[in-house]
């Protein structure tokens, strides 16, 4: 394994397309995603990482009162270039394996997040992922690319 990161924050909300609150800890559920967030499922998008390094690009420009799941991500990163991350990479966060499964994504017209940040970092630099592995994700739990040997 290679450690590359770490997470900032564990993200939920109730509801689709809203900014998500800060949590201690969560329950990742295997081939579900995190217990009791709107996105959860068995589908290919269960989780969504965004790194702090991309919510400071939106800093720069101007836009303030940025902070964790202000973009609807579940997991906040800091030290890892997720969308650089290949398409099936493997990740260890916490107790959890999770797999990459897309990078980037549409957003969807009357996005609450757009209407109240201006625009958007997750459809470039965001990325989803599949529960392989269940576990607990803390605030502070390194992130580590497993490599397949």
């Amino acid at each position: 394994m290679k450690i590359s990161g770490k997470v900032v924050a564990v993200n939920i909300s109730k509801k689709k397309g809203v900014i998500k609150k800060p949590i201690k800890e969560g329950i990742f559920k295997e081939n579900h995603g995190l217990v009791g967030d709107a996105h959860a499922g068995n589908w290919h998008r269960q989780v969504s990482l965004l790194g702090v390094e991309s919510v400071d690009k939106m800093r720069k420009q101007g836009i303030e009162g940025l902070c964790s799941g202000k973009f609807a991500e579940n997991i906040t990163t800091k030290g890892i270039e997720l969308y650089t991350l290949p398409v099936g990479t493997k990740l260890k966060i916490g107790e959890t394996v999770q797999e990459v499964t897309q990078i980037g994504k549409k957003c969807h017209s009357g996005c609450e997040i757009a209407k109240e940040v201006g625009q958007c970092v997750m459809p470039k630099e965001g990325i989803f992922t599949k529960v392989v592995k269940g576990g607990t994700v803390r605030e502070g739990d390194i992130i580590g690319i497993l490599i397949d040997e």
